[in-house]
């Protein structure tokens, strides 16, 4: 009998980890020698009730997929927020008028349109439920060089260790330095953008919804947390971020006030600070020999429609999914011919939503008066689109792409 196969996860985030959470539970695991590294530091624990500055958009489908793992269930409370509305209007219409997009989850008949999640909790519960199954994270263990042949991958650590591999899996995010050693190009556009994040504490209650205004320098967006304050994705001008991230408190909270047209009563700021260069970025292809792309090393989307987080947990269900078919049939899991099965089923997809964000990006920042006013209107009639609105609800609840 064939020894297990060696399967390499580089990239401790929430896409690395949850590979090997679903390899570890794949009808095929006893074929599988499955190992993460990550080049950073064990991270601190996570304190219940505290909400770190990154958070992510997971849709239903994606939170299915984690409850289905154990990984879900391992949350606390106070990291995790349920939506049941979102809003999305122009800078020039009224909030509460008929150009206003709505989505309620009665419409569409789910529980929640989508969580509000603590990065860093999130990562957490998938570390604790990998230990569950036995395994764990190889930290402080960053890739110094990789190979690639027809026997395999051969990577060799920082500290001095190598490992061959049947399988490298890259999740090491967007700058990915496995993605550079093998040899895979990347298409990218920079937005001229910064996206400046924050919380801030409402005096009107966020009332469980996702608020997004679309302003000429580009959305902002108000998430529901757990604990009812808002987290703020502003993307705009590099100056105008690094104006908001040097501001006074008080001034800060009057500028986003602002900004956001009061739909939230005044704001206070309540919270850590940052700013993050926007980038699109497209790998021209996902896979080769004993390699695999997934995530951000991928694909980097505008975070307008928080869609970043759920396009890399779609490609782990679709790479997990053709390894473990691909078991079934005794096939290698890192042959081209497998891997390029994950690769077709993904990266058409994500090159749309790419595009997608890029184009609806550009046409909310346009101050021409007739497409503001075309826009306006198109904004009203797709509230009255009833086929044309489900099916932008099932992409955005994860529904149209759910294993």
């Amino acid at each position: 009998m064939r020894p297990p196969y060696s399967i390499l996860v580089a990239g401790a985030g929430t896409v690395g980890l949850l590979a090997v959470l679903r390899l570890l539970a794949s009808r095929n695991a006893a074929q599988l020698d499955v190992t993460i590294v990550d080049a950073g530091a064990a991270p601190e624990h996570v304190v219940a009730g505290e909400t770190g500055l990154r958070v992510s958009a997971i849709s239903a489908g994606s939170a299915d997929l984690l409850e289905s793992l154990g990984a879900w269930q391992r949350m606390h409370p106070t990291h995790v927020a349920a939506f049941d509305r979102m809003r999305v209007w122009d800078a020039a219409s009224d909030p509460h008028g008929g150009a206003t997009l709505r989505f309620d989850a009665d419409e569409f008949g789910v529980p929640h349109l989508g969580y509000i999640v603590d990065d860093a909790a999130l990562r957490e519960a998938l570390r604790a439920a990998i230990e569950a199954a036995g395994a764990g994270v190889r930290f402080d263990t960053a890739v110094a060089d990789a190979s690639f042949d027809d026997a395999g991958a051969r990577v060799r650590f920082a500290d001095g260790g190598e490992l061959t591999a049947d399988l490298v899996i890259a999740a090491d995010g967007g700058g990915s330095p496995l993605r550079r050693q093998a040899g895979v190009d990347t298409w990218e556009q920079a937005y001229d953008q910064v996206a400046f994040v924050t919380h801030l504490e409402p005096t009107v209650p966020h009332g469980d919804t996702a608020w997004q205004r679309f302003l000429p320098t580009g959305p902002l967006g108000l998430l529901p947390l757990a604990d009812g304050r808002v987290s703020v994705v502003w993307t705009t001008t590099p100056e105008a971020a690094e104006q908001a991230y040097s501001m006074s408190d008080d001034g800060l909270g009057s500028l986003l006030t602002d900004a956001s047209d009061g739909v939230l009563g005044d704001l206070r700021a309540s919270g850590p600070r940052g700013r993050f260069p926007l980038v699109a970025r497209h790998a021209r292809r996902y896979v080769r020999r004993g390699f695999a792309l997934v995530g951000d090393a991928a694909h980097t989307v505008h975070p307008l429609a928080g869609q970043g987080a759920n396009l890399g947990i779609a490609d782990v269900a679709e790479l997990t999914g053709v390894i473990d078919a691909a078991l079934d049939h005794r096939e290698h899991p890192g042959d081209l011919p497998v891997l390029r099965r994950y690769e077709r089923a993904r990266r058409s997809d994500n090159a749309r939503m790419l595009h997608f964000m890029t184009g609806l990006n550009r046409l909310f920042a346009s101050d021409s008066g007739p497409l503001g006013e075309l826009r306006r209107n198109g904004m009203a009639l797709f509230n009255r689109s009833g086929p044309i609105r489900r099916k932008m609800a099932g992409v955005a609840l994860g529904t149209a792409r759910r294993k």
